[in-house]
């Protein structure tokens, strides 16, 4: 409040006194509680542009935090399958619990747009419509006040005049009136004037009275109701303006005290991502991912150059043609060892095979039995959505008004197509990984093999540290095996058939276009040779003798208890 509304007289709980009580307030300050309402309007609105701008740092704010995470997130295709260390988890978990942090200032900005910009705007609107009525009913009841004012003070000055006039008219009537040598006409005359005076005076007191009381009543009135009216509505105003900038501080701080337990889970989410770091399974990360699966290199074969320069002549036992035939081609065997060093080298370069054979070994067992996984899930899915068509199918038939059963078929048949389609995939899938892992296990064997042999090797030198002369006791490598590859199919095309164990039923048809599949169509009688072990194929054949797999869910299968032990 300006510093004229300070005065010991004017301060009060009322702006405007009271009615029992002469006006003494602030009656008398209508221009300066004008001035004060508009600096509490200014003041209000102020504080609605710190807040506005308070507001567009919330949002600045979150805008940059949500482009950071955006920047910090990793880009990853789906088909990238690196390592995923817990620093890295921990790190991205953060991001994320940064980018709920981002969305939480958003909110307290939205909530502070609302709740209480919104709101101070729309207030001091209506806060200045109020105050421009009030003070308009103030000028005009003063505007009033004054023309009644001056209408008596009018009618005074004219009552005023016409006394002075009538006195004048007197004291020339009592002049003639004692002089001797004044006419009577002029006598008559002078006292004619002397009564209209009189009664032009008396007129004009009456009218005085009556302007003079018809005043003192709206001046009653001015001050005792009609002021103190506007100045109660003003004070009411400004209350309210009060009251309602102490709502927008409370609302201010309540913008962000509701987002406080949302803000602390973000920090606590924080927290349990870098305590969730583990430095051992990041380790155990990096073996898995580059471990190769190759054995190290064996160690290379001594040369002795020296046996031509230090042979006598009893040394004739070993022929040239023999030494000739024993060396070991320093090129080729470095050449093969450096071959399989991926992890010491350069891995070699190539288009990615179906198998992953241009993957380690152990890498590519990884990668084999990844692939399983999926196929065996997907798998599952056709296999469920198979029976839920089978089921459906039944209620079809059962209650024909629901639907025909034979729009199924279609759907159906595609179904098992696709199951073929995967059970072929995981057997070729498992047979290359059984391939993998018999490998490893030989690598394993030979590794072994080879450690003992270097002992043995050891064992067969001489104190001097140089080879014996006798050429049985020379060092030499494993034995190799020249059998052809073809005496095992020999060996196995000498196998009688194997025995029917029941037969089986064609449910439906199937064309068998992939290698070692049997086609059948629907009806057709089979024998069983061999069971179904899980993977979703049985063994059947012909009575022709021809031989291959079916699917089992295509066929309906009888065993014979007798069949097995023949």
């Amino acid at each position: 409040m300006p510093n004229e509304l300070c005065r010991p007289q004017y301060c009060s709980a009322q702006w405007s006194g009271s009615e029992l009580q002469p006006p003494a307030f602030l009656l008398d300050q209508f221009d300066n509680l004008d001035k004060h309402t508009q600096w509490g309007i200014d003041f209000l609105e102020k504080y609605a542009k710190f807040v506005k701008e308070r507001i567009e740092i919330e949002q600045n704010y979150a805008k940059q935090l949500r482009n950071l995470v955006k920047k910090y997130c990793p880009k990853r295709s789906p088909k990238d399958e690196e390592p995923r260390f817990t620093s890295c988890i921990a790190f991205f978990n953060i991001l994320n619990e940064l980018n709920d942090y981002a969305g939480q200032r958003e909110v307290v900005a939205e909530e502070m747009g609302h709740r209480v910009y919104g709101e101070l705007m729309r207030y001091s609107h209506d806060l200045k419509t109020e105050r421009k009525m009030h003070l308009q009913e103030g000028r005009k009841a003063q505007q009033y006040l004054d023309m009644c004012w001056k209408q008596m003070d009018n009618s005074k000055k004219k009552f005023e005049r016409e006394c002075r006039e009538a006195e004048k008219a007197q004291q020339s009537y009592e002049r003639l009136d004692n002089d001797t040598n004044a006419t009577k006409a002029d006598v008559e005359k002078a006292k004619q004037q002397l009564n209209l005076r009189t009664h032009m005076a008396d007129e004009n007191k009456n009218e005085y009275a009556a302007q003079l009381q018809n005043f003192n009543g709206e001046q009653h009135k001015h001050y005792y109701i009609v002021i103190p009216q506007i100045y109660k509505q003003l004070q009411e105003m400004d209350e309210r303006r009060t009251i309602k900038l102490s709502e927008c501080y409370k609302g201010f701080a309540d913008s962000e005290r509701k987002v406080i337990p949302i803000i602390s889970k973000c920090l606590e989410g924080m927290i349990l991502a870098a305590k969730s770091v583990d430095e051992h399974r990041d380790s155990q990360l990096v073996i898995d991912c580059f471990k190769s699966g190759f054995e190290p290199p064996g160690d290379f074969p001594f040369e002795d150059y020296s046996q031509n320069i230090y042979r006598t002549i009893s040394d004739g036992t070993i022929s040239t043609p023999k030494q000739e035939g024993m060396r070991i081609d320093t090129k080729t065997t470095v050449g093969k060892a450096k071959g399989k060093l991926w992890l010491f080298g350069k891995k070699p370069k190539g288009p990615a095979q179906e198998d992953f054979s241009h993957l380690p070994p152990e890498q590519r067992r990884k990668k084999l039995q990844q692939r399983i996984d999926e196929l065996n899930r997907e798998l599952q899915k056709e296999t469920d959505q198979k029976d839920a068509l089978i089921k459906m199918k039944d209620v079809y038939e059962k209650n024909p008004q629901m639907g025909d059963p034979s729009s199924l078929q279609p759907k159906l048949t595609e179904t098992m197509s696709n199951m073929d389609r995967l059970r072929m995939e995981i057997h070729k899938n498992e047979a290359w990984l059984s391939e993998v892992e018999g490998k490893v296990a030989a690598r394993s064997d030979r590794r072994h093999s080879s450690d003992i042999n270097h002992l043995v090797t050891q064992g067969r030198e001489s104190p001097e540290g140089s080879y014996t002369d006798d050429a049985n006791q020379e060092v030499r490598g494993p034995p190799q095996q020249h059998a052809h590859p073809n005496e095992f199919d020999d060996e196995f095309e000498d196998d009688d058939p194997l025995p029917a164990i029941g037969h089986c039923k064609a449910i439906y048809p199937f064309d068998g276009h992939n290698e070692g599949t049997l086609a059948m169509k629907e009806g057709e009688i089979l024998y069983i040779i061999e069971e179904d072990k899980g993977d979703g194929w049985t063994r059947a054949r012909r009575h022709n003798g021809e031989e291959g797999y079916v699917p089992t869910s295509y066929i309906d299968v009888t065993l014979e208890k007798n069949s097995k032990g023949s």
